[in-house]
Formats: C-alpha cells, sequence, structure tokens
C-alpha cells in the first residue's frame, strides 16, 4: 500500500484499469477470445507507442527540439503574429509526424522556454500546445492511436488516409488558429503580467531551469521591446552535435519511412528508436535508462481496451449503435463526430472511439471518420478528455503554470464545437 500511494495518480489509474481489465477476463466477463483479439491488435500499436516516445524523449534529450525552438523565435524576427504562425506551424507539424503524446510531453516544456526566450506569457504557448496537440492529429495513422485503427479498420495506407483528411485537417487548423488569437494570442492577452520579466510568471521561471546556461542567457537578454515586437534570441548550439545530427537524422528517416516507404508504423519508430539509442549509447550512456520507456501507457491502453471491450458487450454497443445511428449521408457525420466528441469530454477519447468504432456499419467508412474527428479534434474541454491532454495538464501543474479551469473549459467548448463542425463540413464537402 506504502509503495501505491508514492505512485503518481495516473500510474495508479493505469494499474487499476490492467487490473480491472485482467479482472474481466479471470471472471469471465470478457470471453478470453474476444481478450485474445483485442490484445492481438493492439499489440503493433504498443509497439510504436513504446519505441515513437523513446524515440522523441532522446530526440528532445539531444535538444533537436531547442534548437527548432530558437529558430523558431529567431524566424519569427521580432513580430508576435508571425511567431504566432510559426509556433502553430512547429506544433502541428510535431503532432501530425510523432503523435499528440509526444507534442504534450515534449513540446510543452520547450514552448514554455520560449515564452522565456521571447518575452511573452507562458498560457498562450502552452494553450498552443495542447489544442494543437488533438486537433492537428487528424492527417497522419501515427498522428493518434485512434487513426492507427480507423486506418485499418478502412483499409487505408499513410498517404490515403492523409488524401481523404487533409482538408478537415486543413480545416481543424484553421479554426484552431482563429480562437487561439482571439483567446489567447491577441496584444491584451499575450503580454506577461508583469512587463520586463520574460515570460511574465513562475510557469516561464521553471520552463527557464530545464535550459542550457547560454538559453537562459539569452533569456535574460530577451525584453520585450514593444507591444507588437519582442528580441529575437542568440543561436542556440546544441552540446553534443553528432548525437544531435543522429538524432535529427533517425527523425527525418521515420517520416521517410512512413510516407514514402511501405514500411510498418512500428517497425518504422523501432528503427528510428534504435538509431537514437545507438547514438546515445556511444555518445552518452548514462541517458539511457529505463523510465525513458513510456510504462504507464504501456499499462493503461491495455487495460483500457479490455474494460471497454468488456463493457461494450454488455450494453455499451447498442447504446452507441442507436446513438450513432446508421445514415451514411452527411446528417450521420454530423451525428457520429458530436457523439464522439461529447462522450471524449465525459469519458476520454480513445475508449469512446473504441466502443463508437463498433457501433459504425462496417460499410460507412465516412461516418467512422467523422467519429474520428469528433474523438480527436473535440476533446479539449475537460482535462481528462484526451490522454495527451492529461499529460499536457500535469506538465504544466509541474511547470508551475496554471490555466483557470473556467477558462480552460469555457474556450475549449468553443473551439471543441467550431473545430468539429467545420472538419466535418471539409469532410462532406471532399466526399
Amino acid at each position: 500500500m506504502a509503495v501505491l500511494r508514492r505512485l503518481h495518480v495516473l500510474d495508479r489509474v493505469a494499474i487499476g484499469l490492467l487490473a480491472t481489465g485482467l479482472l474481466c477476463v479471470a471472471s469471465g466477463l470478457l470471453p478470453a477470445a474476444d481478450a485474445g483479439d483485442a490484445m492481438r491488435r493492439i499489440a503493433p500499436l504498443l509497439a510504436f507507442l513504446g519505441t515513437v516516445i523513446v524515440l522523441a524523449e532522446l530526440t528532445s534529450r539531444a535538444e533537436v527540439f531547442d534548437v527548432v525552438a530558437a529558430r523558431v523565435a529567431r524566424a519569427g524576427r521580432g513580430s508576435y503574429p508571425l511567431l504566432f504562425l510559426l509556433c502553430v506551424a512547429f506544433a502541428s507539424i510535431t503532432t501530425i509526424s510523432l503523435n499528440l503524446d509526444t507534442t504534450a510531453v515534449l513540446l510543452t516544456p520547450v514552448m514554455l522556454a520560449l515564452a522565456g526566450r521571447v518575452g511573452i506569457a507562458a498560457v498562450p504557448l502552452a494553450m498552443t500546445t495542447v489544442w494543437l496537440a488533438n486537433t492537428a492529429s487528424l492527417l497522419l495513422p501515427v498522428s493518434n492511436l485512434t487513426n492507427l485503427l480507423a486506418a485499418d479498420r478502412v483499409a487505408l495506407s499513410s498517404l490515403g488516409l492523409a488524401g481523404r483528411m487533409w482538408a478537415p485537417q486543413l480545416a481543424a487548423i484553421t479554426v484552431t488558429m482563429a480562437c487561439l488569437w482571439a483567446f489567447f494570442w491577441r496584444r491584451d492577452r499575450r503580454l506577461p503580467a508583469a512587463r520586463g520579466r520574460p515570460g511574465g510568471g513562475p510557469g516561464a521561471a521553471r520552463a527557464e531551469e530545464v535550459r542550457p546556461d547560454a538559453a537562459r542567457a539569452d533569456a535574460a537578454r530577451a525584453e520585450p521591446v514593444g507591444a507588437d515586437r519582442y528580441v529575437p534570441p542568440g543561436v542556440h548550439r546544441p552540446a553534443d552535435p553528432v548525437v544531435f545530427r543522429a538524432c535529427a537524422l533517425a527523425c527525418g528517416g521515420f517520416l521517410l519511412a512512413i510516407l514514402v516507404a511501405d514500411v510498418e508504423l512500428w517497425v518504422a519508430s523501432a528503427t528510428a528508436a534504435a538509431v537514437a539509442v545507438g547514438a546515445f549509447a556511444v555518445r552518452e550512456r548514462k541517458a539511457l535508462r529505463w523510465s525513458l520507456v513510456p510504462w504507464r501507457l504501456l499499462v493503461m491502453v491495455p487495460g483500457m481496451f479490455l474494460v471497454v471491450e468488456t463493457v461494450n458487450a454488455h450494453g455499451l454497443h447498442a447504446l452507441l449503435s442507436s446513438a450513432v445511428g446508421h445514415d451514411g449521408g452527411t446528417l450521420g457525420l454530423f451525428r457520429a463526430a458530436a457523439v464522439g466528441a461529447g462522450l471524449s469530454n465525459v469519458l476520454n477519447n480513445l475508449p469512446v472511439y473504441l466502443a463508437g468504432e463498433g457501433a459504425v456499419p462496417v460499410g460507412n467508412h465516412d461516418q467512422l471518420l467523422a467519429l474520428l474527428i469528433g474523438t480527436n479534434a473535440g476533446p479539449v474541454i475537460t482535462p481528462w478528455a484526451s490522454l495527451a491532454t492529461l499529460l499536457w495538464y500535469e506538465r504544466c501543474v509541474a511547470y508551475g503554470v496554471r490555466v483557470p479551469m473556467a477558462r480552460l473549459m469555457g474556450t475549449g467548448a468553443v473551439l471543441a464545437v467550431s473545430a468539429v463542425a467545420a472538419s466535418v463540413t471539409a469532410l462532406a464537402l471532399t466526399r
């Protein structure tokens, strides 16, 4: 019991889910054959999730993200509107190419560090991260675990899914940009509480602690020079250029493999992670530790699958089938998306998608993609709506950044409704 009390609350949730799922199997509530089918289905997902997080962690350790963040700040040339566009692009590309959990876990501290570099409040950059972690996760199978499941169901390759979802993805990002600017990036909202303190607030101070001394000195010089201007920081140079290049090439190779070559996602991520691990084994062996493996996710996801399969077999399927309906037309698309987005904010998007997938008729591919839009772009209202949001919230708390719950949920509700509606409209118009 003492060990359990020392665990993080999310660790206890993960263990509880797995224990509950195993109990369902042991008690016969979930037939062993169904449980086996579920585990065989998610085995490649778990392999991908475990290896891509290791790749992302080592890429962060190699300062690839820090170099990019500094270049983003410098590329903004002191203009906040241009910096906003660059931050949106940075968060969107990270989500699309390395998945939303990577954005939530690794890009959040980088964005908070960027706040300190350019003299902006931490909250706008934090919200840019979490909102785009969700709304920019529609394009590729790699972007979201739900996408992997949907691509398998409708038999689409990475390029095939991108070809079908490019318009919904563009619509979701466009709406997210509008909401970010209106709610967080306008002049009266983006400025720090105390002018002259880069980043303004405890979040920026905490974020500054994780940066190298040179970057910290840059931040100290990055005093805001006007309401619409900032002083660009200096060049960020990685401590170990060899490891930096190896990890950058590993990420680039991973992206090429999933976009161009006919390679399974988990094979591509495992190969790229092996390159990064090899580089650190030669140059910085102490960085290789078992905590790099995302044990919490690897425990939580199987448990969640088993619990959802059990609930689905005892009534949830019928309930969702009634709510989603069987209409493959435009009205059916909006209905499926609304159910997915609404339930995701009440429960969590992964189990909602899993249960909802079985409720969508096999031939209604567009209706399934609409459900995917709802469960990907919709979970931005409550902190527990997606795993990425939970991880982001945990990181923000650790860095001392607080987003008032009323503001988080109120602005998130506006984004959820508008982004899902715009994305489903784009999906319907490109059928």
